[in-house]
């Protein structure tokens, strides 16, 4: 296993790990830390959703500013809200939800006016939960369904009088760091004593049948509601204030009431008076009264319309705390480029479209966990592969480096005897021939550096060998190719043969080394060889202890751009035409393979045509 293939295994094992130890912690409801994200984009996924309208199975009674001005006095006196309970009474509602602590008492005359008046219609009255510091304290225990029930210190119940001819629920609600409701939790315990919710309560009044608890989820009748982590049951909300009918005390006192607007609904008598009631900022409304939260938890329970965030939803959550950081390090392992980066954004787009589809349909998966389980494997391993790539490029700079402190080799002696050769530039006429590797920068990318030098070592030492042996010089080595000059330290008349013999001989031992690596290799990387004949400028580039002697000229242009022309037409060796002529078309040379031409061919960087002979050596079979 190569190391670039090692480091990204242990690259996707430490994602996948700490995405299941965010889908680990997020199952158990321990995940606190990223509420206020999770709240953010629940918010901003509900304002794309839009506002919806409210079933019609709710009303709202509001103890408004309007009635209590009537009234002179707040809260309102007892005898007051027993008129208001008579007068929604007549009109037979299914259940009346009294949104009022009534714990303490009043004027005896009105307590018993309002005892009776609840007395006559099926009521449920307001009690509270006191947690300790404020807190809701919940444990996990799956094999319990009332194991992770929020635990109270204790009840503010109603007092004995009215509790004693009504049901009684508990009006909390779960709230998040800024305040919104999320939760409504449909069970509560305080010690032994097990209190349904306000809102569960009502609705199993109105339908006339009692709870069941079972794990996820609790029975009403052949209804089940889907519940969360401690019997909670999420929230969403409807739109703005008034969303739920709402009719006002007022009207109900001066018998503006309709029938239709009472009749075989639920009403919730609750508070919305200024400065009177609690309220909650939602993401449609920043203060939207308590007792349309109270009422769009019985709404929920009534149609069936509400967000579901159960075990189920809470394990696909987990789902994709694993898979998403996964297939981001897959991707940014697999291309680090323009291509990986619109696969990893497309990923992204496509998880963000499937989480607000879910959302729009009811199912309220986290956007929070994922984002949590898939940022930092990414930034992490992107990091540090862009740190890697950098050492590798300054690795291979290096190995540059020092190859570059070569002098063409072949004119050690020559210097040595005439120290001031080429101080000044020479103009002659000499052979250039270029060779280069094939795809061999995305290769090494895959390879590490130990392998990427001994493929290159190899293949310096094979063109080392045919240059020697045909008596040119290697001008530089540049990665993974080289120029070679013949004609140095003095032109001959046999340079243009000798450098044709060096370019069969090069191509003929590089088919041959690369025919001897392994498949994963030869496979990827090819070669191409351009050689031209012409005039060049000698000289000695660079200066001090640090000299190069190169040639540089249109020539020298022309045999690099002719390794292009090789590879456009998928031969081993594109010729000028003035190399072909010096040579001789005859040339015993040409016979162990296929010459054909001329070609009058464009080279980039230079005006009008050339003519271009392609020579393809013998492919072993």
């Amino acid at each position: 296993m190569s190391g670039r293939a090692f480091q990204t295994l242990i690259a996707l094992v430490l994602a996948g790990l700490w995405g299941a130890g965010l889908g680990f912690a997020h199952m158990r409801g321990d995940m606190w830390f990223l509420d206020r994200v999770e709240a953010t984009m629940t918010d901003l996924r509900t304002v794309v959703r839009g506002q919806r309208p409210a079933p019609n199975a709710v009303t709202i009674v509001a103890i408004d500013d309007e009635v209590v001005r009537q009234a002179g006095s707040y809260p309102l006196p007892r005898a007051k809200l027993a008129q208001i309970i008579d007068a929604v009474a007549q009109l037979h509602p299914k259940a009346i939800g009294i949104d009022v602590l009534l714990v303490d008492e009043g004027p005896k005359e009105g307590d018993q006016a309002l005892a009776k008046s609840i007395n006559s219609s099926p009521s449920v009255l307001a009690a509270a939960a006191v947690f300790p510091e404020g807190q809701q304290h919940i444990t996990t225990n799956p094999d319990d369904p009332l194991a992770s029930v929020p635990s109270a210190e204790r009840f503010l119940l109603p007092l004995n009088s009215f509790a004693d001819v009504a049901a009684v629920g508990v009006v909390n609600v779960a709230t998040d760091q800024n305040g919104t409701p999320r939760l409504v939790p449909m069970l509560f315990k305080s010690g032994n004593h097990i209190e349904a919710s306000f809102p569960l309560r009502v609705v199993s009044v109105a339908k006339g049948v009692e709870p069941a608890v079972e794990p996820g989820g609790i029975l009403l009748g052949e209804q089940i509601i889907r519940t969360d982590i401690g019997q909670a049951l999420p929230l969403t909300f409807y739109g703005t204030r008034g969303a739920i009918r709402t009719i006002s005390a007022t009207d109900v006192l001066n018998g503006k009431l309709s029938r239709d607007s009472i009749e075989n609904r639920i009403v919730v008598l609750g508070t919305t008076v200024t400065g009177g009631g609690d309220v909650f900022p939602t993401p449609f409304d920043p203060v939207l009264p308590g007792v349309e939260v109270i009422s769009t938890a019985i709404s929920h329970l009534m149609s069936g319309d509400g967000i579901v965030r159960d075990r189920n939803v809470r394990l696909a959550d987990a789902g994709f705390a694993v898979g998403l950081p996964l297939v981001l390090v897959a991707l940014l392992a697999w291309r680090r480029n323009v291509v990986g980066l619109i696969a990893i954004v497309g990923v992204v787009l496509v998880w963000l479209a499937l989480n607000m589809a879910a959302f729009v349909n009811g199912v309220w998966l986290s956007a929070a966990v994922p984002m949590a389980a898939a940022i930092p494997p990414a930034i992490i391993f992107g990091a540090t592969q862009l740190w890697l790539g950098k050492r590798r490029a300054q690795h291979f700079a290096e190995q540059s480096a020092l190859l570059q402190r070569i002098q063409a080799p072949g004119l050690g002696n020559w210097l040595a005897q005439n120290p001031g050769f080429l101080a000044e530039p020479v103009r002659q006429d000499a052979a250039v021939v270029f060779i280069d590797l094939s795809g061999f920068t995305g290769l090494s990318e895959t390879l590490g550096p130990n392998a990427t030098r001994e493929l290159l070592n190899g293949f310096y030492q094979l063109v080392d060998r045919e240059v020697t042996a045909s008596g040119g010089a290697i001008s530089s080595f540049m990665g993974d190719g080289a120029m070679i000059l013949f004609g140095l330290p003095e032109p001959a008349a046999d340079d243009p043969l000798n450098a044709v013999r060096c370019c069969i001989g090069l191509c003929n031992s590089t088919r041959d080394w690369l025919g001897s690596l392994s498949t994963s290799i030869h496979s990827r990387i090819g070669f191409k060889v351009g050689a031209h004949f012409g005039t060049v400028v000698a000289s000695r580039l660079g200066s001090g202890s640090r000299q190069q002697i190169t040639a540089t000229g249109d020539t020298v242009n022309v045999a690099s751009r002719l390794m292009e022309v090789a590879a456009g037409h998928g031969a081993e060796l594109a010729l000028s035409e003035e190399m072909l002529h010096a040579v001789g078309r005859d040339a015993e040379l040409f016979r162990s393979g296929v010459l054909s031409g001329p070609l009058e061919t464009q080279v980039r960087g230079r005006s009008g045509s050339l003519a271009i002979w392609l020579w393809q050596g013998s492919r072993p079979h």
